[in-house]
């Protein structure tokens, strides 16, 4: 039978072989080990014995007298052979295999390594003793390992220590394989490659070795019992262990072995778990009290346990030890913590610590929690602010401190650290991220939160603070801007309106706001009129499109002007000069939030006198109008003659009226004053303890005391003193007074109803009939931009509606009302 080196025997007429590189020689002798030629190899990359041949190629040269070349091709199945040199060759390769895979054998290698692998390849590839070589490593293998699981079993030493000898087993045992694969490579290449139910030598070395060692229950109890003495020493020391670097050692085996995770990692992780769980529950037992003081210990708990594992452990493995650190030690502690850490550290402005707490929080999937009892808190704080009668005046700088600090906690430390990044283009060579500064991105649940608190605790004090916000602007707009920027000023004034979205009553805020828009410019006390109108103009685009009165109120005061100047023009043309002292405002009722008054002061004959001559004026001009005088929010200017000299004196038209009495004589008895001036009983007594109890007294009291009683007395002042020649004296009237706000707030009420009453009216005219909580809720809509009515009212309203028969209840169904056309 021709065999294939006869088929590829050529002739001595071609070189088909003869112009190409090739590995291939003459064979003399096919049963020989040792050629006295250089011998075909393995390809360059992966024949890792080859080092010490000649990689020099030679190109093939035919024989003399014409003989034929034979090729013969490595990998091809070899011809068995019986020869005494293949028996050699086996026997060496065993020997070696035994000698590599003893640990602690004095024996050295029968051979070099370079022998080892030619008896190899002549054993596997020239004599077919592959299937004894492979058999003879499966066999070796399992002897050396399983000595190498007893001598682990065996070892005295204990915990950590013990890690010292495993470690020696592991990096022995990797070194062997190592030289066992190099040696072996033709039995790996050759033999195992053409048998698909093989491993080769790498994948059979590791099998058995993670089989005997790491499916051992003895081994993997030392094992976890070291780790875990080292673990428990180092939480419970200030310092690494001495023996940490086996335990780095320990992770580079197992990653080579792939037993990283099923062994180190997973059981890291549960003792993890357990130790913080216990420590959890021991330390919030001991700080009970202290929620705080538990905030920080886990914060060094996780920096530690941080740290430690950026020392020892695989990137891979941090982030999720740090997570279970962090819920082993916070997750069933959130609702305490929340409770009791918030709300000191919200007390004392601790922003970096509450960042602190956000971020554990976050990272236990906790921030439903804090997040509602950061909204308990503001809410509560919101309604003691409010609700705190003593201290009204201060209610609206204390809720825009409290307002401010919370909306830096939202915007800074309850909010989530992002880094954009920027992808580079297709074009360049390699992909790249330039990272950016990480910005801020504040958690909108943490701000609905802030607002729903503060609408809530805005509710517990109906109107008031709608009023307070109403006045604390007005004192804004009279102080101005004090040396500040207008950016700043603007700024304040936000916050403030800011302040203004949280109240349902917006009818409260617009009327006393427009009542204190009005003594501004009729007093003329608003530092600018620019501010005053572009304020108008965001309350009505942006807060309450019924902000129009103000805008009336200036044309009002030009057009008075205006007919003021032509008055003076006019009695100047007559020679009388003295009318130029006389400034009158001719105001529309339905313009100006003041009602006219029924009853007023007895004026001084000749100021009477000028205000009789402008209405004569008033009415020659304009006639069917009717004028109504109101001297409250007047205001005159009066020399007086003091010891240490004369002074010019800015008073209220109310106060000027009683200094005049002080012209006819120097001491003056209560009661004559009122009966002279004829003035309000409580207006009064107001106006004279701003000029003798006030802090420019003009008038002394007495005797002296805090009230004003009928049967005091009171004398001019003649040694007041002031550095200023012009001196102003605050008037009650500047100010809204108690009384004046008590009967604002009845108005308020009164009106409320009528709107009400419309409300009700004008739903029940479209729909015809419905039943109460129908007609509740839809009368709640209709009013719910101008105030938030009670349903009490809308119940007292619906039935005074009945009573007076717009309405009218169903025969059969006393819930159903019915429209009454």
């Amino acid at each position: 039978m021709t065999d294939v080196f006869t088929i590829l025997s050529l002739p001595k007429t071609s070189d088909a072989f003869s112009a190409a590189f090739t590995s291939s020689t003459h064979v003399a002798d096919p049963g020989s080990a040792s050629p006295p030629r250089k011998m075909a190899r393995l390809d360059v990359d992966s024949d890792s014995a080859s080092t010490s041949r000649s990689r020099a190629s030679s190109r093939p040269q035919p024989r003399e007298g014409g003989g034929p070349v034979v090729i013969k091709f490595i990998g091809l199945a070899a011809q068995p052979s019986t020869s005494a040199q293949g028996d050699r060759d086996f026997a060496l390769v065993k020997r070696s295999i035994r000698v590599l895979l003893s640990k602690d054998s004095r024996d050295v290698l029968p051979a070099t390594y370079d022998q080892i692998y030619r008896a190899c390849r002549s054993a596997v590839c020239v004599h077919g003793r592959g299937e004894g070589l492979y058999e003879n490593v499966r066999l070796e293998l399992e002897r050396c390992i399983g000595g190498l699981a007893n001598g682990l079993l065996q070892s005295r030493a204990e915990a950590v220590e013990w890690l010292v000898a495993f470690n020696d087993v592991c990096a022995w045992f990797e070194r062997a394989v190592g030289f066992l694969e190099s040696t072996l490579t033709y039995l790996d290449r050759t033999y195992v490659t053409s048998r698909k139910e093989l491993r080769d030598i790498h994948t059979l070395s590791y099998d058995s070795f993670a089989a005997r060692i790491f499916e051992n229950a003895g081994i993997m109890e030392r094992l976890r019992a070291g780790i875990k003495s080292w673990l428990e020493w180092e939480r419970s020391q200030p310092a690494p262990h001495k023996l940490r670097d086996q335990i780095l050692k320990l992770i580079r085996h197992l990653f080579v072995h792939g037993q990283y995770h099923a062994v180190f990692e997973s059981f890291y992780i549960s003792l993890t778990r357990s130790f913080y769980a216990a420590e959890s529950a021991e330390r919030a037992e001991a700080l009970k009290g202290n929620a705080q003081k538990f905030l920080k210990h886990c914060e060094h708990r996780r920096q530690e346990e941080d740290q430690r594992a950026r020392d020892v452990l695989p990137e891979s493995s941090r982030g999720e030890i740090i997570d279970v650190t962090d819920k082993a030690l916070l997750s069933s502690r959130l609702v305490w913590l929340a409770k009791d850490a918030l709300g000191p550290l919200m007390e004392k402005k601790n922003e970096q610590n509450l960042g602190k707490m956000y971020h554990l929080f976050a990272k236990v999937d906790g921030l439903n929690v804090l997040c509602a009892a950061f909204k308990l808190h503001v809410q509560n704080t919101v309604r003691n602010i409010v609700k705190d009668v003593e201290r009204d005046e201060d209610m609206v700088p204390r809720l825009l401190e409290f307002k401010a600090f919370a909306d830096r906690l939202v915007n800074d430390a309850f909010a989530d650290t992002v880094s954009d990044g920027q992808q580079s283009t297709a074009l360049q060579a390699s992909a790249s991220i330039s990272a950016r500064s990480p910005k801020k991105v504040p958690n909108k649940d943490f701000g609905y939160a802030l607002i729903d608190a503060f609408q809530s605790g805005f509710k517990t004090r109906r109107n008031k603070p709608a009023e307070m916000i109403a006045k604390y602007l007005d004192r804004a707009m009279r102080k101005g801007q004090k040396g500040k920027k207008d950016e700043e000023f603007q700024a304040e004034l936000d916050a403030m309106l800011g302040l203004y979205r949280f109240t349902d009553d917006k009818d409260v805020f617009r009327t006393f706001y427009h009542r204190a828009l009005a003594k501004r410019l009729l007093l003329e006390r608003s530092a600018s009129d620019d501010f005053e109108k572009a304020m108008l103009k965001k309350l009505q685009e942006q807060y309450d499109p019924e902000f129009g009165m103000g805008d009336k109120m200036f044309s009002d005061l030009m057009l008075s002007r205006d007919l003021m100047g032509e008055y003076h023009e006019q009695r100047a043309r007559f020679g009388d000069e003295s009318s130029q002292n006389l400034s009158v405002m001719v105001l529309q009722s339905s313009n100006w939030p003041f009602a006219a008054r029924k009853q007023d002061v007895d004026l001084p004959p000749n100021m009477q006198d000028e205000l009789n001559e402008y209405a004569a004026f008033y009415k020659h001009k304009h006639t069917g109008r009717k004028l109504d005088w109101d001297h409250a929010l007047g205001t005159a200017t009066l020399r007086a003659k003091f010891k240490n000299g004369e002074k010019e004196l800015s008073v209220s038209l109310y106060q000027a009226i009683v200094l005049l009495l002080f012209n006819e004589s120097a001491e003056i008895h209560f009661r004559d004053i009122k009966e002279q001036v004829r003035m309000e009983d409580s207006e009064l007594r107001r106006t004279l303890q701003s000029l003798a109890l006030g802090k420019k007294r003009v008038l002394k009291k007495v005797p002296m005391s805090k009230d004003v009683k009928d049967d005091d007395v009171f004398q001019f002042n003649a040694d007041f003193t002031d550095p200023h020649y012009q001196v102003h004296i605050n008037s009650i009237q500047v100010k809204e007074t108690p009384e004046e706000s008590r009967r604002t707030q009845t108005s308020i009420e009164g009106d409320r109803k009528h709107a009400l009453d419309a409300a009700i009216v004008r739903v029940m005219k479209a729909r015809k009939e419905l039943h109460y909580e129908q007609l509740k809720a839809e009368t709640i809509i209709a009013v719910k931009s101008h105030f938030s009515p009670e349903v009490s009212v809308i119940k007292q309203r619906i039935q005074g509606l009945v009573e007076q028969e717009y309405l009218r209840r169903d025969e059969k169904d006393m819930n159903l009302y019915i429209y009454v056309a």
